[in-house]
């Protein structure tokens, strides 16, 4: 395998459009309604897979029809899910997503058994032998703050594996345990209101500074319409996001992540990979769920004209 995503696996069910909650038992009707494979760690290695890479996953879920549904659908769009742990007795994460006319995604979210993720359940041997590791929502897989596994994590970054690192809440005690993570990994992709959460700075320029002194070679905040800031030693820039016309924001961020990622692996420089994960990001929001509208490399990069 080419990439790891390792962390949070969750299942999705979307309906659009949702411009209110019906009273009593009353009946909207809507355009479409999906379940697909989400999250910052399965929602990525779907991603990273349309993009042409080889991908395993690693993390938990439970021994119910959701988790029958999400090892299904991930095998299906092609990622390895034999390092995948099934927990008896647990629920498997999933989220409902009213997804609003503009594209907007509030959510109704049980986070399963992506809280009891922890060391044991991962491969050593098998994150030894990739190219690059993503974390996907370290944040809630707070089990994997593991002494044990950040040597690893060294042990690999030192033989020339890239270590990337996404988010999943915007809950500011769990975030702030995520920092841990920093000194252990080499770019770290929150979105906005995260980076001002895991430091409490007062914009999103100095929360960049901020995560980039805790270690990681770049730290890149996603914000939305306005693109995204990349920040690592050498300065600071804003990439552009791409118009396109929105349906769904879901999986914006983990296609951005595995956009960039891609970038990296293809030799791509940092900003260049930038421009990669946001064309990801721009197919990603003409659909609904967080796979809709990528379909591979080559068509990702023409969104960039």
């Amino acid at each position: 395998m080419t990439v790891a995503t390792v962390g949070v696996h969750i299942v999705d069910i979307l309906a659009r459009p949702i411009d209110h909650i019906p009273e009593g038992q009353d009946t909207v009707l809507v355009e479409q309604i999906r379940l697909t494979a989400a999250g910052a760690a399965a929602g990525t290695a779907v991603d990273l897979v349309k993009l042409g890479n080889p991908v395993i996953t690693m993390g938990a879920a439970g021994d119910d029809e959701l988790g029958d549904f999400l090892v299904a659908v991930l095998a299906k769009r092609g990622v390895d899910v034999s390092r995948l742990v099934r927990r008896a007795g647990e629920q498997t994460a999933a989220s409902i997503l009213p997804i609003r006319p503009d594209g907007g995604r509030p959510s109704f979210h049980v986070p399963g058994a992506n809280l009891s993720v922890t060391y044991a359940d991962l491969d050593p041997d098998v994150l030894r032998g990739v190219r690059a590791i993503h974390l996907g929502g370290m944040d809630v897989t707070f089990g994997l703050g593991d002494p044990a596994f950040f040597a690893l994590l060294d042990e690999v970054r030192a033989s020339g594996t890239v270590i990337t690192m996404d988010l999943l809440s915007e809950m500011p005690d769990l975030l702030g345990m995520a920092r841990a993570f920093l000194p252990h990994v080499d770019y770290v992709l929150p979105n906005e209101s995260q980076a001002l959460l895991m430091t409490g700075a007062s914009d999103v320029g100095e929360a960049a500074r901020a995560l980039l002194a805790d270690g990681p070679r770049g730290v890149l905040v996603t914000l939305g319409a306005a693109g995204s800031l990349v920040v690592t030693r050498e300065g600071a820039e804003t990439v552009p996001a791409l118009k396109v016309d929105v349906s769904d924001t879901t999986g914006c961020g983990d296609a951005y992540c595995a956009g960039f990622l891609t970038g990296l692996l293809h030799g791509q420089d940092v900003l260049t990979a930038a421009r990669w994960g946001t064309a990801a990001a721009a197919r990603v929001a003409t659909g609904l769920g967080s796979d809709a509208g990528l379909i591979d490399l080559d068509s990702t990069l023409r969104t960039l004209g």
